[in-house]
């Protein structure tokens, strides 16, 4: 069942260099202090994601994923940007813009964020003329980004100052951010792990896709398997079911918490294709001052996940640094992903961000020298030809109409199945072509022709005699109780005579219905004069036969209750009447 507009809840994720302030703002607009570490309250320093909530009077509510803004902490800060509708960027004042703004911004845009507000903070320690040079660079420095038109507010986290008019912009901002959509496909990468005493594993992470409820079945993937969901908090607040947008911790039964870990991802069964070659479109950072190749330490961030990856681009040169080109990654593990996924590629060994992009085909099927991927759903059915719709939505996100029953094909494709499919049922012999020789395309495109029937196993033109004058049925016909051997007939030409119940088949014998019929007629008057019974040889004698040919007769009259054999005669059976 779907469900809209269940919360007006977004999600934001901090971004900016480290100590300009981005965890005490959050702690000013909340009243929670992100950072949960013991060691981050001692070295004042954000290590690892933090969280926190605050509501709005109009019903919009916001949750923050405080990231950290040291460069030693990048993965963590990539964990907390997967599923974020905007973001909150933080500059001091009393530093402007640093390495880690330039990095977090350039992120950001590869990630696909496209709303935000910017915070300029600690102004109580810089006089206004720096605050104003600040605000000058800044407006330098998001020209041609999504946050070139962003608003700045001049706040204090420590003295208040300016944090009424940030909330106000922040409000103006989520009025102006459209909630997550319900697309009936969960997804939750997980940040965080741990477990309750009398509860057992708890995960949380930011739900999007779709709606996941207690005791939904839930798979959480790499190679973890099948999960229950027991209870379900929002916010320290229990739950019947989350929508996406919430910030969920999910209680889990059947698994302990140490094989979970951030990186894992909780989907249902059968909803998602689980991949690990991705073919995908990559936008390289103008800044590294290399070109992008095989050769490197590659290192892929996706949702909440690390992976190790291999690359190799698609084309016969590397891209350069402030290009953009397509590569294929090889990712270390299967994990659930579509079309349109973003992700960031970091070069381990020089530990810095090469580039980001987003997943083009989750199952990419070509060589690397012949893809040509592009974000186009028609390409992927195209390579395919045939896919069905289940399939087409777990690599797509998006549900198609489809072609024929079962299965979304490409136009030319099913086109020229048709035309083949015409010319073997054309081609086939009196019986038509066999339905059990054609394969799971031919008998769904069979439906999109209209002048065809099927009969048993066998698929024909309209109108078409279909072995009603096959010379062997002829002969049958012209010699009643002396039928000829079945030697002009194959075996599946009789077998359908058979079937159809134009030819009787006793024992090897073949008669044709007429023969039945006639022979019933003769019998019914021999049993009128004589009603006591009659004979074999009274019988073969009346039908002119011998007894190879009457014995076999005789038992098929038996069978269908025409005749009852009593001792060494035939009598009446109660379908005689019948069968005349």
């Amino acid at each position: 069942m779907r469900l809209h507009n269940i919360v007006r809840n977004h999600i934001i994720c901090t971004a900016g260099h480290v100590d300009h302030g981005k965890s005490s703002l959050v702690q000013a607009l909340t009243g929670i202090d992100p950072d949960r570490w013991d060691e981050e309250k001692r070295r004042g320093l954000t290590i690892d994601l933090g969280f926190a909530k605050t509501s709005f009077k109009n019903g919009n509510s916001v949750s923050f994923i405080d990231v950290p803004g040291h460069e030693r902490f990048i993965k963590n800060m990539l964990a907390g940007i997967g599923s974020v509708d905007a973001c909150l960027f933080v500059v001091a004042a009393t530093e402007g813009w640093k390495p880690q703004s330039e990095e977090h911004l350039r992120i950001l845009e590869l990630m696909g964020v496209q709303r935000g507000i910017v915070a300029l903070t600690k102004i109580s320690n810089a006089d206004p003329e720096l605050c104003e040079l600040a605000t000058f660079e800044l407006d330098e420095k998001f020209k041609g980004t999504f946050l070139e038109h962003a608003p700045i507010i001049l706040v204090d986290s420590i003295t208040g100052e300016g944090l009424q008019n940030f909330s106000k912009a922040l409000e103006s901002l989520l009025d102006e951010t459209p909630v997550a959509r319900d697309q009936e496909r969960p997804r939750l990468w997980i940040d965080r792990v741990f477990s309750i005493k009398g509860s057992g594993t708890i995960i949380t992470g930011t739900l999007t896709g779709g709606v996941l409820s207690v005791n939904d079945e839930i798979l959480i993937s790499p190679d973890k398997g099948l999960s229950r969901i027991r209870s379900l908090h929002i916010h320290n607040k229990e739950v019947t079911f989350a929508a996406p947008g919430s910030r969920v911790a999910i209680n889990l039964s059947g698994i302990e918490h140490q094989l979970l870990s951030r990186g894992h991802v909780v989907t249902k069964p059968d909803q998602w294709f689980l991949t690990s070659v991705i073919d995908v479109q990559l936008q390289v950072l103008p800044n590294i001052g290399y070109e992008v190749s095989r050769r490197g330490a590659y290192v892929v961030y996706i949702g909440t996940s690390e992976h190790y990856a291999k690359v190799r681009v698609l084309g016969a040169s590397p891209i350069p640094a402030g290009h953009t080109g397509y590569v294929r990654i090889f990712l270390d593990t299967k994990i659930p992903l579509m079309l349109g996924d973003k992700f960031i590629l970091r070069e381990s060994g020089r530990n810095e961000t090469v580039g980001g992009g987003k997943v083009l085909d989750p199952e990419p099927i070509l060589k690397a020298s012949k893809a040509q991927p592009d974000d186009s759903i028609d390409r992927i059915v195209r390579e395919r030809g045939w896919i069905t719709s289940s399939h087409l939505e777990a690599l797509t996100g998006v549900s198609k109409n489809e072609t024929v029953p079962g299965w979304i094909v490409d136009p030319p494709i099913l086109e020229e199945t048709i035309k083949e499919l015409n010319g073997k049922i054309e081609n086939a012999g009196p019986l038509g072509a066999e339905m059990s020789a054609l394969n799971d395309y031919e008998r769904a495109a069979l439906l999109l022709i209209d002048d065809v029937e099927i009969e048993g196993n066998y698929v024909q033109k309209q109108g078409r005699s279909n072995l009603l004058d096959h010379p062997f049925l002829n002969d049958l016909q012209s010699s009643l109780f002396q039928p000829p051997d079945p030697d002009s007939i194959t075996r599946k030409e009789l077998r359908e005579l058979v079937r159809k119940g134009y030819v009787i088949d006793q024992n090897g014998i073949f008669f044709s219905a007429a023969a039945i019929t006639e022979a019933t007629k003769i019998i019914s008057s021999l049993l009128i004069e004589k009603p006591e019974g009659v004979t074999v040889a009274e019988i073969r004698i009346a039908l002119n036969t011998s007894r190879k040919y009457a014995l076999p007769l005789l038992n098929h009259l038996d069978e269908i209750g025409v005749t009852i054999r009593r001792d060494s005669v035939r009598i009446a059976g109660k379908r005689l009447n019948e069968n005349i």
